[in-house]
């Protein structure tokens, strides 16, 4: 017996919503399409001057007068930080906790797990697990209070969330960490009517991206060469596509797609012919053949 529910699908549209890595990458290409699509649309992001011109980007994209936008600098690697950024960027709402949030930020540091000193490990968490965490704890705590009901909160893991290879062992795990967060939120939200979704994105050709290049060894980029990646723009359509759905895993290319359906776990399918056939390659890909460095 299968049962099959339908769910309207969400309109940013007047929407406050809140982006937190907004400055640039995924972040900003994201705000960028919330505000074309006439949502008010707050950013926080650690560089000022990138976000100011994240925000003149923004203003561009504008679709009516009375949208509003905002940019504010904060590092969200603690509590007292993102809950403070978070209370800030709501004044311009009389304290009123924002309608959808996209926890964007975060940073990768790839090397081999040898070479990894004890800082590089707790920075793979910090930036790729806490930068995220700290802001979606706050704003719970926030939608909860205000008995808030329908606010939407996605996170944004990687397709390395869903599996690993060698040289992120200090990324891989905090992404991990992020799929088990939103899991559990998604059972423990249906309380009080909040929704948890989470984004596994391949590559995203973005600064961050040039960035993490500088320290990743050269055998990792060749395994890596066999991923053809997304613009920041792309992936940010196809979070914002499977974030409009509903999809409370979301994923934006078929090699994604493959690794989500056979890693599920609790989570709902998203579709469920697709999925049987992602099952099976992912089965094939996973258990017939070896894969050697």
């Amino acid at each position: 017996m299968f049962v099959f529910s339908f769910k309207k699908g969400w309109n940013p549209d007047g929407k406050h919503c809140y982006v937190t890595g907004g400055s640039s990458g995924l972040g900003l290409a994201l705000a960028k399409i919330l505000v074309a699509k006439g949502a008010h649309v707050s950013i926080v992001a650690r560089d000022q001057a990138k976000l100011d011109a994240a925000l003149v980007e923004m203003e561009a994209a504008r679709v009516s007068p009375s949208q509003k936008l905002q940019a504010k600098s904060a590092d969200l690697l603690n509590a007292t930080a993102s809950t403070a950024a978070l209370e800030a960027v709501c004044e311009l709402y009389d304290g009123e906790a924002p309608d959808a949030v996209f926890t964007c930020a975060g940073s990768s540091k790839p090397m081999f797990f040898v070479e990894m000193t004890e800082q590089d490990m707790k920075d793979g968490m910090d930036y790729g697990y806490w930068v995220q965490a700290w802001t979606v704890w706050a704003v719970t705590k926030m939608l909860v209070k205000q008995k808030k009901r329908g606010a939407k909160i996605c996170m944004v893991s990687s397709m390395l969330g869903l599996m690993s290879f060698a040289g992120y062992a200090s990324y891989a795990p905090a992404k991990h960490a992020l799929r088990g967060l939103a899991d559990t939120l998604q059972s423990e939200f249906m309380l009080y009517d909040i929704e948890s979704q989470i984004f596994f994105p391949p590559t995203i050709y973005s600064p961050g991206y040039v960035t993490e290049n500088k320290t990743k060894p050269d055998v990792i980029k060749k395994i890596e060469g066999t991923d053809e990646g997304l613009t920041p723009e792309q992936a940010a359509e196809g979070m914002l596509k499977g974030f409009v759905r509903g999809d409370n895993h979301i994923s934006a290319d078929l090699l994604t797609d493959i690794f989500r359906a056979g890693t599920r776990g609790s989570a709902p399918r998203v579709n469920f012919v697709f999925e049987a056939i992602y099952d099976f390659i992912s089965y094939v890909s996973l258990h017939g053949s070896t894969f050697v460095l």
